[in-house]
């Protein structure tokens, strides 16, 4: 297939191009969920992984993309992302092959070697795809529709992962009930048909049509490239933001999945259900935080959703005090709908604020040092969550309130930090620092926080309303919300 390139695109061809760009979205979901997430953990898990093992799966992916950097050179001398994405993309995606065979022919130590070997390729292959898509996509997609634009393709493709997790995890509780022994194997059936999906995203990505990259008149040469966005006193703002906010992020998320299966004791079903949760509330909340950005500013997204992740960060430590009690549960139950909600306007607008910022002619340099940034913090996070979370397994911060009288002692434990709740709580004191960052990011149409909340109501109120044929919900979404906020604003004064 010759990959060619256009020096300007027609509305009909953006049009088209945009379908495609939404189909490999769908496709790369479907192999992301069944490749990536909970199952990755939980088969590593079966071949006997340790702490220090998850954390580097975890770490391997985004220290890989550090190779965006040298990948600015190959697509600069290129000149032809569409042909650079497909390439490395294919690469990447066979890579899961062995993956797929090492219950069958290997042990389980020689397992955990071959995935984590795999794993490293398959990462630096994506890598290089990620640095040529950015670029392209920074290029293809109008600017006055970034945000509706991934809105759209995010709310899609987590339906996707929704449906195709619901299945998957209840496949693998099934087939470990009927196969106790050949648990790992229905894993290798999972990741097979996530390989098919990546690979049929790949036709959709040949078929996508590329805009000519913008010539830069100023220096040639990749120290230069990269330079540049460091010198961007703007832009260097963001990157200190993106890598605080990823470090922190990272330190904690990993282990989510280690947290409920291992300490909380639950099943993998319903550790996929209170995932479910949090993708539904993703989907309900995509569109209006999508309208936001594209309405305001990213950065307004972000200094919204940006603190109410990190009130959910801050609330796993509460979980377990320190065993299960009456809490545990709807605590769970509360994190993951939180986690939903402000997930998907973090994913959405930590995204496209680096799209949105980075220079026409100069997106390949620009995005490829967001990475750089995001991958550093984001690969060192879980590495050090992996190392130190045996040094922390001995150790315990107690916080408790005692109440004497002349009857009785009444001992109320009101904090219990172990093992992984240390890292929820670096996790949230680094988020806090991060914010405070973003603060001194400028970003054209920023607005204030409450006015980014009304119209973020406003919007999952109009979704609710058109989606919702039960007539109670239609009557709760009329509830004027905002009159009782200004009447309590009333009362203050």
């Amino acid at each position: 297939m010759v990959f060619d390139t256009k020096e300007s695109l027609t509305d009909e061809e953006v049009g088209h191009g945009l379908k495609l760009v939404i189909r490999d979205g769908l496709t790369t979901q479907a192999m992301v969920t069944l490749t990536g997430g909970i199952f990755l953990v939980a088969f590593a898990l079966q071949l006997g992984a340790s702490n220090t093992v998850i954390g580097l799966l975890a770490a391997i992916p985004p220290l890989a993309e550090l190779l965006q950097i040298p990948a600015i050179y190959i697509v600069d001398r290129v000149r032809n992302r569409r042909l650079v994405v497909v390439a490395a993309s294919l690469a990447a995606r066979l890579c899961w092959i062995p993956i797929i065979a090492i219950p069958f022919f290997f042990s389980p130590e020689q397992g955990i070697f071959v995935l984590i070997a795999s794993i490293a390729f398959y990462a630096s292959f994506s890598a290089v795809s990620h640095c040529g898509w950015n670029s392209w996509m920074r290029d293809l997609i109008p600017q006055d529709r970034l945000g509706s634009f991934f809105s759209h393709r995010l709310t899609l493709s987590t339906v996707i992962a929704l449906v195709i997790s619901l299945v998957a995890g209840f496949f693998i509780d099934s087939w470990e009930a009927v196969f106790p022994d050949l648990a790992a194997y229905g894993y290798s059936i999972l990741f097979l048909l996530g390989l098919i999906a990546g690979l049929i995203g790949i036709t959709y990505l040949a078929r996508t049509p590329e805009p000519r990259i913008a010539v830069d008149d100023g220096e040639d040469g990749l120290f230069v490239a990269i330079r540049k966005p460091f010198q961007d006193l703007n832009f260097k703002n963001l990157i200190i933001f993106l890598g605080s906010w990823n470090f922190a992020v990272n330190l904690a998320s990993p282990f989510f999945t280690v947290y409920m299966l291992q300490r909380i004791g639950l099943e993998v079903s319903l550790v996929i259900a209170l995932s479910i949760l949090s993708q539904i509330m993703n989907i309900i909340f995509y569109r209006s935080w999508g309208r936001v950005s594209d309405r305001y500013s990213n950065k307004s997204v972000l200094a919204v959703s940006g603190p109410l992740f990190m009130l959910a960060i801050f609330a796993w430590m509460f979980v377990t005090l320190p065993d299960v009690y009456v809490l545990t549960y709807p605590l769970l139950i509360l994190i993951h709908i939180l986690m939903g909600i402000s997930l998907a306007g973090v994913s959405l607008a930590s995204g496209n604020i680096s799209l949105k910022m980075a220079p026409q002619g100069q997106a390949t340099s620009y995005l490829a040092a967001s990475t750089f940034a995001n991958s550093v913090a984001a690969g060192v996070a879980p590495i050090l969550g992996g190392l130190f979370v045996d040094f922390f397994a001995e150790r315990e911060l107690i916080w408790t309130l005692i109440w004497k009288d002349p009857v009785q002692e009444l001992v109320f434990v009101t904090l219990d930090v172990q093992q992984w709740e240390f890292f929820f709580l670096f996790a949230f004191i680094i988020g806090l620092y991060s914010l405070h960052r973003l603060s001194v990011v400028q970003e054209e149409g920023e607005a204030k926080e409450q006015e980014v909340v009304d119209e973020l109501i406003a919007g999952v109120r109009r979704d609710m309303r058109n989606f919702s044929p039960a007539g109670g919900l239609r009557d709760f979404v009329k509830f004027p919300f905002s009159s009782v906020r200004i009447r309590r604003e009333k009362k203050k004064r």
